[in-house]
């Protein structure tokens, strides 16, 4: 028993940079606290004394505001970061390793007896706000994005972001052409990390492919034309962008850059 709670008091040191030493995280900790009095509470319910274990669910609940049922099953090494709001349900199964941040709901959409909360496999890191319903499972080392509603398996190590939450892909591997493409508009198109995917930024990539795709198509067309003697005009007889389309961005980013008017581009 003394070697689980001295693994939990380090594991709060390895997520959390705020913990300075043993005694402030013993007696300033909720997540810690809630974690150890549901290990009492699981003990009474396995007893069968229901009524004992719901009791001191409750009076863990409000010294730490964080509920969690005393029929939930949780792993070794389990953190609950900050913790006010945390709710989790009562057939919810917690893995190994798993960390919680506030305002977190592991609940459930049924009202039969059977299994209806989520299970968690090892390694699992739910961010502030998010939601998972139902008796869903989120695989090993999966990620869960603050505020994301999941309704859905999560496989392992993926992560889940949006309402309802969406198992994001990985980003692809730059492609010289598409950077080129991307410098030219102004965007950053590897700004972001492999560990944290951004699906507004990943349809951006999308869209800026797309317009590298076109503006090949129409170089091969104008020399075609061109061939044909056939004069299409040049690049700067294009509309060119005004201070118009550039209304409600700030100052420093109105600067429009000039037009490379060699060529067709």
């Amino acid at each position: 028993m003394f070697h689980r709670l001295r693994e939990d008091i380090q594991c709060v040191f390895e997520r959390d940079p705020a913990a300075r030493n043993t005694f402030e995280v013993l007696t300033t900790y909720p997540g810690l606290q809630a974690v150890w009095l549901h290990r009492a509470a699981h003990g009474l319910w396995r007893l069968r004394l229901r009524w004992l274990a719901r009791v001191l669910a409750n009076v863990t609940r409000l010294l730490t505001g964080i509920e969690i049922h005393p029929g939930a099953r949780i792993g070794r090494r389990f953190f609950i970061d900050h913790g006010m709001g945390v709710v989790i349900g009562e057939t919810a199964e917690i893995g190994d390793d798993c960390t919680l941040y506030h305002q977190v709901t592991l609940g459930g959409t049924s009202w039969d007896k059977g299994k209806r909360h989520p299970t968690l496999e090892d390694g699992v890191v739910v961010g502030a706000g998010a939601k998972i319903l139902g008796p869903v499972r989120i695989g090993a080392r999966a990620r869960v994005g603050s505020n994301a509603v999941v309704l859905r398996d999560v496989p392992a190590e993926a992560t889940a972001v949006g309402i309802p939450a969406r198992v994001l892909a990985p980003p692809v591997e730059p492609d010289a052409r598409f950077k080129a493409m991307a410098d030219r508009m102004g965007f950053d198109a590897y700004g972001l990390s492999r560990d944290m995917p951004d699906p507004v930024a990943n349809a951006i990539h999308r869209i800026v492919g797309h317009m590298h795709e076109l503006d090949e198509r129409l170089e091969r067309t104008s020399a075609a034309l061109k061939g044909a003697g056939i004069d299409i005009g040049g690049a700067g007889e294009m509309h060119p962008v005004s201070e118009r389309d550039l209304e409600g961005l700030e100052p420093d980013e109105r600067e429009i850059p000039p037009r490379n008017t060699s060529g067709n581009r």
